[in-house]
C-alpha cells in the first residue's frame, strides 16, 4: 500500500473512531443461543445498547430501529414485545418536573440477569466437570426409563435406545428431570428448547446423547451439548447414525 493508501485508510479509521464506540457485553455475543435468542434479536440488544452509550439515546423510535437494521417496523416491534414479555428488557418511565417532560428509556437489568445466570450454571457445571469421578457400572447405564443398552461408542461408552412406548409416554422435560434427579432450571428447559427448535436435532438424538452423558458419569448440559455439536459436525441424525459413528470410532475411522 502507498503511502497516498495508507493515508486515506488512516483518515477513514479516524473518521470512525470519532462516532464513537458502544461497549458490548462478550457473554451476550457468545452465549445468545443459549439464551434462546435468534441473531437479530441479539443484534437488536445491541443496537439498543449502542443508542444509549454512543447517541445518549435511552428510547430509541421503531424509525431509528429501522434505519440501522433496515427491518420492518413490524418485526423490530414484534421482537422488542418477545425481549420484554422474556424478561431481557423493561420499559422505566419518569417525568422531568422542571421541563414537564415524561420520558421513557430501556432497562436491561433483565438481559444481565440472565447472563449472570447462565454464566453461573456453566461455571458449575465445568467444576463438575472436572471434579467427576470414574464412570457408573455398566447397570447404571440402563436407567430408570427402561431404555435397552447397546455396545459400542467412545471407548467403553454405551448408546441407549429409546423404547417407542416411553417416547410416547414422557417428554423431553420430565426425561431429562428423572435422569438429573431434580427439576429442570429454567436456562435448563431453555437450553432443551434451543437444541429442538433451533438447532433443529431430532429428540432421539437429545435422548441418546442424554444416555451417552450418564454412562458416561458427566450429566451436565455442557457435556450433552458438546456430544450434540460432535454428530451434527459428523452428519449423525439417528439411532442407526450414532451406533455407526461409534464403532467407527472405536475401530479408528472417520
Amino acid at each position: 500500500m502507498d503511502g497516498k493508501g495508507w493515508s486515506t485508510w488512516g483518515e477513514g479509521m479516524a473518521a470512525g473512531l470519532q462516532n464513537g464506540m458502544a461497549i458490548i457485553p462478550y457473554a451476550l455475543l457468545k452465549h445468545y443461543r443459549k439464551l434462546n435468542l435468534s441473531g437479530s434479536e441479539a443484534m437488536l440488544l445491541i443496537h439498543l445498547l449502542s443508542f444509549r452509550q454512543v447517541e445518549g439515546i435511552d428510547f430509541p423510535s421503531l424509525e431509528e430501529l429501522q434505519a440501522v437494521t433496515g427491518r420492518s417496523i413490524a418485526v423490530i416491534a414484534g421482537e422488542l414485545q418477545k425481549l420484554m414479555k422474556e424478561g431481557f428488557i423493561s420499559i422505566d418511565e419518569d417525568n422531568d418536573e422542571l421541563r414537564d417532560i415524561h420520558y421513557e428509556r430501556y432497562n436491561f437489568s433483565g438481559m444481565y440477569t440472565k447472563l449472570g445466570a447462565y454464566l453461573a450454571e456453566a461455571a458449575k457445571e465445568a467444576s463438575e466437570d472436572k471434579n467427576a469421578g470414574t464412570a457408573p457400572s455398566r447397570e447404571a447405564a440402563r436407567f430408570t426409563t427402561g431404555f435397552p443398552v447397546l455396545d459400542g461408542g467412545y471407548g467403553r461408552t454405551a448408546v441407549a435406545v429409546p423404547g417407542k412406548a416411553a417416547e410416547e409416554s414422557r417428554s423431553l422435560f420430565s426425561i431429562f428431570e428423572k435422569e438429573f434427579g431434580r427439576p429442570l432450571s429454567p436456562m435448563e428447559c431453555e437450553t432443551i428448547s434451543g437444541w429442538v427448535d433451533q438447532d433443529r436435532y431430532p429428540e432421539e438424538l437429545i435422548l441418546l446423547a442424554l444416555k451417552e452423558s450418564v454412562f458416561a458419569g458427566k450429566v451436565h448440559f455442557r457435556y450433552i451439548d458438546r456430544i450434540l455439536l460432535e454428530w451434527a459436525r459428523n452428519r449423525v441424525k439417528n439411532a442407526e447414525d450414532v451406533k455407526n459413528y461409534t464403532q467407527k470410532f472405536r475401530s479408528g475411522g472417520r
